[in-house]
């Protein structure tokens, strides 16, 4: 069992997490928004403070952006356990195959201060 845990942000559909659950129940997959997380909104810049602090792999299909947040996360002095980049072309149950298989594969290192681009291969 991996000590992989991820955050979904709030673009990601609630559907992956549903899936995630079903397929692999030991699994720890949050989404911002749930109680007790950041709230829908929240700042790119501010869940990745958040993901640092509690150590979760972000999933996110924010292609744009997060370069330049991660970079400014990293000259701050900041790390980050990972992001991991969704892929539209890729179908859903593509895309849970490739969570899965890195949740069950990966140390939690392994991403450190990385953006990852799915599918891996």
């Amino acid at each position: 069992m991996s000590a992989i845990r991820f955050l979904l942000d709030e673009n990601v559909a609630p559907l992956f997490r549903a899936e995630l659950a079903r397929r692999e129940p030991a699994m720890i997959v949050w989404k911002v928004g749930d109680p007790g997380l950041p709230p829908n909104g929240t700042l790119d810049p501010e869940i990745l403070c958040w993901c640092e602090e509690q150590g979760f792999v972000l999933v996110t299909n924010n292609r744009k952006s997060m370069p330049d947040h991660l970079a400014a996360h990293r000259e701050a002095g900041r790390h980050i356990p990972g992001i991991l980049e969704l892929n539209p072309k890729m179908s859903i149950g593509e895309t849970i195959d490739e969570l899965i298989l890195i949740w069950g594969a990966s140390e939690p290192d392994d991403y450190r201060d990385m953006i990852v681009y799915l599918p891996l291969s």
